[in-house]
């Protein structure tokens, strides 16, 4: 059954009258005139048929069941506010949370995320990284980037780039002309990622050079040994994707043509029983073309 209420707009004009204890002040609140509040207090109260002021020579005393109707009024326009404020998209920013390796965030992402932000300025990125598996149970994500084959069970999943091993360094170390071909690489140290320990293995093999893949020295990611490069130290093995700008502005060069393809890639994943968010749509649409775009080049 529909409840029936008493007409709001003269239940606005008493809240504010019996809060301010003053139908002046109501009507400057309200910006109506002193008039208008008391004649739609006068309505409120031939529909209750009780009256809800005294009127004083020198203003209003809110009566007794004034006092009751206040309170009701009060925490109805309250609750009100409250359930409007959960619904109400003015002013909210969208939070995305997102999951990545360090070198995939440091190398690839966050060079472009401002271009994300620009285009949508109302969406909160959060990106987190870690090399540990993502556990979209315990962890507040929406999503997660992470290498492999893309054949998670429990993921959805759309492949962002394969994963192409080169080795790179410095255009200095280059220019001493120890680099030859891909044997001469025992000649020179190399610079390893604890989290892609195999790398260098892999590309030597593909390539045919025959050397010992495993001196050299060892850092916890692959964007550290990126750096180490750019430093002289030596040549690290790298994922193309993650070295294109510095291969591009000749920061880093590579001292030979072969590519080795791997039979994995980059992936950005969530989980198969839930529906993207509109945000994490978004994210996914551009990423997309981020990657489309430097695969062009």
């Amino acid at each position: 059954m529909t409840q029936q209420l008493p007409p709001l707009n003269p239940l606005k004009a008493f809240e504010a009258a019996a809060r301010l204890n003053s139908l002046t002040l109501a009507a400057e609140e309200l910006n109506v005139s002193q008039v208008a509040v008391s004649r739609q207090v006068k309505v409120l109260e031939e529909y209750l048929g009780v009256a809800l002021f005294r009127r004083l020579h020198r203003g209003i005393e809110v009566t007794r069941e004034g006092q009751r109707l206040f309170e009701g009024v009060t925490q109805a326009f309250f609750d009100i506010s409250a359930a409007a404020r959960l619904v109400s998209r003015r002013g909210r920013r969208d939070i995305l949370s997102i999951q990545s390796y360090t070198t995939f965030s440091q190398r690839w992402l966050i060079p472009r995320l401002a271009r994300f932000h620009d285009a949508n300025p109302r969406i909160e990125v959060r990106l987190s990284s870690s090399t540990a598996p993502v556990d979209f149970e315990t962890q507040n994500l929406d999503a997660a980037i992470r290498s492999g084959r893309g054949d998670w069970p429990t993921l959805n999943s759309e492949k962002l780039a394969q994963i192409d091993l080169v080795p790179v360094c410095s255009p200095t170390l280059l220019a001493t002309g120890k680099l030859k071909v891909p044997a001469d690489l025992a000649k020179v140290r190399l610079l390893h990622s604890m989290a892609r320990p195999n790398d260098w293995a892999a590309w030597i093999a593909d390539a045919g050079a025959g050397i010992d893949p495993t001196p050299g020295i060892r850092f916890e990611n692959s964007a550290l040994a990126y750096e180490a490069a750019l430093l002289d130290i030596g040549v690290a093995i790298a994922v193309r994707p993650f070295v294109t700008r510095q291969l591009q502005s000749g920061a880093l060069v590579m001292p030979f043509e072969h590519i080795c393809p791997t039979t994995e890639g980059y992936h950005i994943t969530w989980p198969t029983n839930v529906t993207p968010s509109a945000p994490l749509v978004k994210f996914l649409d551009w990423i997309k073309e981020q990657m489309a775009t430097d695969a062009a080049i």
